[in-house]
């Protein structure tokens, strides 16, 4: 084994163990929050701490190597403490999880994105600590991420910043134990069938659908948690008694998906669900006090504010690319003008109406109402869209038929308002998708999936099945999605190995080329002429298309 392949493999291993450390050690401190303690939601109630951590820390100093390796190995030993001799199955199922899902961190090639913008973020933050006006320099670092500031605490000695694919698999990993881990506990009863289903489309679809670690960005990072999130909105059961667990497990989730795209706060609508229960369950008043005093609702809302801080560092507006709430007298805010105008290129861009190489004659127009629906269904339906709605729908009628045989005539009766009161909502969501930003990437992965999950779900469920061949079948059907995780993986690395001459056992890291590193450069070249200038006590006039200032101890990137 080479030596990057081994210290790869070393962090690989114990990072995650870290970051549920962090969570458990919350646990510890507040007990009346242990019931989460599954290893899943430790994991992402440790992710919650540390973004939360991250985003506040990168504001006074930068997130070295030094400093991230003894964040981590304080979370190591919180994790060696909690679960010294513990045989609990949740950690079984992590270290196999782990072993599954390694080759699938065997990665070469990147999403453009990660070279054009996410990569050159999280690098930034571990060399300097938050600026001003950052978004200057690229339209991506206009949109921070929770994902950027996770992987920044990941730049490490060794393994530098190799482990930046880290915090995307990471939630991927959490959203699998939590899903095998319910799967496993309902036990298969006649009266939990419709959760049953539903998680293990969940899986089943995560899995096979996104099993390239690289491709997942900020997006699908996002989507996969909002499949966590509906799956415990439909797990409510007796609102009164469990009101704690099931609103500190959605604020959590909400939290994170939030952070991680900032317009996923539409995803907010499914909080209604739990107002509608409140109202109709007739307390209200008393359950209001509970929600207030949960710890998970001020977590929720001070990482909300350090997204929002974050956006008016990079850019003068608090919730980019929205105008309206953009301050433009700032001297490192982006003008109103160029906002609106970049708000219309993202839409432009999702209704098929620009690439790299092409764009619309009258792009105004054709964003407006529904003068781009034809265009879109030849560009872009007719070949991401109908190719992904062919794969879920085959996925759907595989477990259909796989469940369907073994129905009675006797069907189970089910409180079906709160699935109707969701899917409804998801229709809602669907709608605003569609209408203004319909790219898979922006939610339409999760929302299409789950439409057709919700229907199939309940379709199933709805009639007495067998226990013992649900049983039977769930884990044949468990144990073949991981098969195809696998081999999925194995051909991507060899046509990997096969076309980048990409050679794991040698070099395991993915490839970073200098353009990586413009940013970073050009922010340093920046103040480096500004520091000489000062200096020579002149008056400094730039004569880059960005200047630089510096207020108090925080440097400030503007144009003139």
């Amino acid at each position: 084994m080479s030596l990057n392949l081994l210290f790869f493999t070393v962090f690989y291993l114990t990072i995650p163990l870290s970051i549920i450390g962090y969570g458990q050690i919350f646990f510890s401190l507040f007990k009346k929050y242990r019931f989460l303690n599954n290893l899943g939601y430790a994991g992402l109630t440790g992710v919650l701490i540390i973004c939360i951590y991250s985003y506040t820390s990168s504001f006074f100093f930068a997130h070295t190597s030094t400093h991230n390796i003894i964040f981590l190995t304080l979370g190591i030993i919180f994790f060696i403490i909690f679960n010294f001799r513990n045989q609990k199955t949740d950690l079984r199922l992590l270290f196999i999880l782990l072993i599954i899902y390694f080759i699938g961190m065997l990665i070469f090639k990147t999403h453009d994105d990660f070279n054009y913008y996410h990569f050159q973020y999280a690098h930034y933050l571990t060399q300097m600590p938050s600026v001003l006006g950052i978004g200057h320099f690229n339209l991506g670092l206009r949109t921070p991420s929770s994902i950027f500031y996770l992987n920044s605490l990941f730049y490490l000695p060794f393994a530098k910043f190799y482990m930046f694919q880290m915090a995307a698999f990471l939630i991927f990993l959490y959203a699998n134990m939590i899903l095998v881990s319910k799967i496993l506990l309902i036990n298969f009863k006649l009266e939990k069938n419709f959760l049953t289903f539903f998680y293990l489309l969940s899986f089943i679809f995560i899995n096979i659908f996104f099993y390239r670690f690289s491709e997942h960005g900020t997006d699908r990072s996002a989507q996969i948690l909002v499949f966590i999130l509906v799956g415990e909105i439909l797990a409510y059961k007796n609102i009164q008694n469990y009101l704690e667990e099931n609103i500190s497990k959605i604020f959590l989730i909400m939290a994170l998906v939030i952070s991680l795209k900032a317009f996923y706060i539409l995803y907010g609508l499914l909080f209604l669900i739990i107002l509608y229960q409140l109202i109709v369950s007739g307390i209200f008043l008393e359950c209001i006090k509970k929600i207030f005093s949960n710890i998970y609702l001020y977590f929720f809302l001070f990482l909300l504010s350090l997204v929002i801080i974050v956006n008016f560092y990079n850019t003068g507006c608090l919730l980019y690319p929205v105008s309206i709430t953009c301050f433009e007298n700032n001297i490192w805010a982006i003008p109103k003008s160029e906002v609106l105008s970049l708000n219309n290129w993202y839409e432009l861009w999702s209704k098929a109406g620009a690439n790299p190489n092409f764009r619309v004659d009258d792009p105004e127009n054709y964003i407006k109402k529904f003068n781009w629906v034809n265009n879109w269904f030849n560009l872009y339906f007719f070949t991401k869209v109908s190719d992904f709605i062919l794969g879920i729908i085959f996925l759907a009628i595989l477990i259909y038929f796989i469940f369907a045989p073994y129905n009675s005539k006797n069907k189970i009766k089910m409180d079906l308002k709160i699935i109707y009161l969701t899917f409804g909502l998801i229709l809602v969501l669907f709608v605003e998708w569609f209408y203004n930003h319909p790219a898979l990437r922006y939610g339409g992965y999760c929302i299409i999936a789950l439409t057709l999950f919700l229907s199939l779900s309940l379709k199933i469920s709805q009639t007495k099945l067998e226990e013992r061949k649900i049983k039977t079948r769930v884990i044949i059907l468990l144990m073949i999605t991981i098969t195809i995780f696998l081999g999925r993986n194995i051909k991507r690395i060899f046509n990997e190995m096969n076309i980048y001459e990409y050679k794991p056992l040698n070099n395991v890291y993915y490839q970073v080329e200098d353009k990586n590193f413009n940013i970073f450069n050009n922010m340093t070249k920046i103040i480096d002429d500004y520091e000489i200038c000062k200096s020579q006590n002149e008056k400094c006039e730039m004569k880059n298309s960005i200047n630089v200032k510096k207020i108090f101890h925080t440097y400030v990137f503007y144009k003139k």
